[in-house]
């Protein structure tokens, strides 16, 4: 009686590439690596759902990164956390009939609360023209809200920085001369912009009217932009240079992406307008027919010394102005606490919106990955049995098969990372934001991670299939 010889499946590995017997961990990563490379198309196949789930899950972690990055830049350009805004509100329905009581806030609510709340660092009141104002200089017309009546200290709570000329003094309120500061938006588009004119205007000295009343320029803050800003406004100065080196003329008109398209935070402060408090009362509000005896301010912003003592400051001037105001709360309070919450929340939703999303990714990965390693196991029953013959045992056979899915998704998670800059840069190009997406090192990891987990838990059934095949079983298949 003769012994048959089992006969080996023809395959693309050679014989001394299988494991046999005993298998370590890594020859059996050896052994996944020959059979991705051995089924390229296929593999390559299996492995897009992970690529493409982890390369959205970076991608959409970078987009919210860069958002929330510029959401906070922009809440710290204007105050930041300890700012608390005052702001004039119609009377609460419970108390209409006393609003022809309500007085509004004035300047006797300023002092109330200089004198009555030490924990304020600084207060700043502001009043504002009922509507848009229409400015006049140069041949040219502009209209802008940031228009305001203030006090110097406006400028602290601001973040504003005089770069040309200088702040009006208590002497220009006193007097209420006709004199303001402006940003670089009004400058721009009253005067022109730098890459217009060739050079950078300084228009101090210059006149310029706000409804038909002249005032005389005296200082300009800085340029505020956010980084993504920055970068494009140097990329057009250096484009700008090449030109006039090689004898060309720059093209005409604004720059693009200039305007509210960038960070509105940043456009608010370029484009405003302050003249001393006194000056903007005398001059727009005093003289109307309807005009209240003394002056009403449009909103009072203050800056509390400390952040973590912020409730119990708010319950200090609530309980002042109320006082001031005979029990008519006709005052709101509006603190970037809630801006800041507000940023919370909408990253926590974009990330859990995006998140759903790759998992969707990768649960299709790990189902292609089980998919291609029940395949791979059909055609590989001899080998198996084989191996159970000259002594592997059936945990030999699980490790093998589950190292080989983790493989997979592992090559699938590297090429998604490398795969996730490229789109990044497509959704940047098809819808820019006024911040670069940042690409983080955890969300990085967090992405990996999800990959050889889906990879691991995908190999789990093929690796118990093959670790239960009967030896003999195996070995009779043809």
């Amino acid at each position: 009686m003769s012994l048959e010889l089992p006969r080996i499946p023809s395959t693309d590995l050679s014989l001394q590439d299988l494991p046999v017997g005993k298998t370590s961990l890594g020859n059996a990563v050896v052994v996944g690596l020959k059979e991705i490379w051995a089924h390229k198309f296929r593999s390559a196949l299996t492995m897009l759902g992970i690529v493409l789930g982890v390369s959205s899950l970076v991608a959409m972690s970078a987009m919210v990164q860069g958002m929330e990055n510029g959401q906070r830049e922009a809440m710290l350009a204007i105050g930041g956390l300890q700012k608390v805004r005052m702001e004039a509100q119609r009377v609460p329905v419970e108390q209409r009939h006393l609003r022809d009581l309500a007085r509004g806030m004035t300047m006797a609510d300023v002092e109330a609360l200089k004198a009555g709340v030490p924990d304020i660092e600084i207060i700043a009141p502001e009043m504002r023209l009922d509507m848009d104002p229409t400015l006049q200089a140069n041949g040219k017309f502009h209209r802008t809200f940031m228009t305001g009546g203030v006090v110097p200290e406006k400028v602290k709570i601001m973040e504003h920085e005089v770069e040309h000329g200088r702040m009006f003094n208590d002497i220009d309120a006193s007097e209420a001369r006709p004199v303001c500061v402006i940003g670089t938006g009004i400058r721009d588009e009253l005067f022109g912009r730098p890459e217009e004119t060739g050079s950078e205007v300084i228009p101090l000295g210059r006149t310029m009217t706000i409804n038909g009343q002249p005032f005389t320029i005296i200082g300009m803050f800085k340029r505020y932009e956010g980084e993504q800003d920055r970068k494009q406004r140097l990329e057009r100065e250096i484009e700008l240079q090449r030109l006039k080196s090689e004898g060309k003329v720059p093209p005409k008109g604004p720059a693009r992406g200039q305007g509210r398209s960038g960070n509105f935070a940043f456009w608010i402060k370029n484009n405003t307008v302050y003249m001393p408090l006194n000056t903007m009362w005398h001059r727009f509000q005093s003289g109307l027919s309807n005009a209240p005896a003394e002056p009403r301010l449009s909103n009072i912003e203050l800056k509390v010394r400390d952040f973590s003592q912020i409730e119990q400051t708010l319950a200090k001037i609530r309980n002042i102005m109320m006082v001031n105001h005979r029990g008519i709360e006709d005052f709101a309070f509006r603190t970037f606490e809630d801006w800041s919450a507000d940023i919370d929340r909408f990253v926590k939703n974009a990330r859990m919106s995006g998140g759903l999303i790759a998992g969707i990714s990768l649960f299709v990965g790990g189902i292609g990955i089980m998919n291609i390693m029940l395949a791979s196991i059909s055609e590989r029953i001899r080998e198996i049995g084989i191996r159970k013959a000259v002594g592997a045992g059936g945990l030999d056979i699980f490790v093998q098969i589950l190292v080989e899915s983790t493989v997979i998704a592992v090559v699938g998670g590297v090429l998604g990372l490398a795969f996730s800059r490229f789109v990044v840069l497509g959704i940047t190009w098809v819808a820019p934001t006024g911040n670069d997406p940042v690409i983080t090192t955890g969300a990085m990891a967090l992405s990996f991670g999800f990959a050889v987990v889906v990879g691991l838990l995908a190999g789990i059934f093929p690796a118990v299939k093959a670790a239960r095949m009967d030896v003999i079983q195996s070995l009779r298949y043809d």
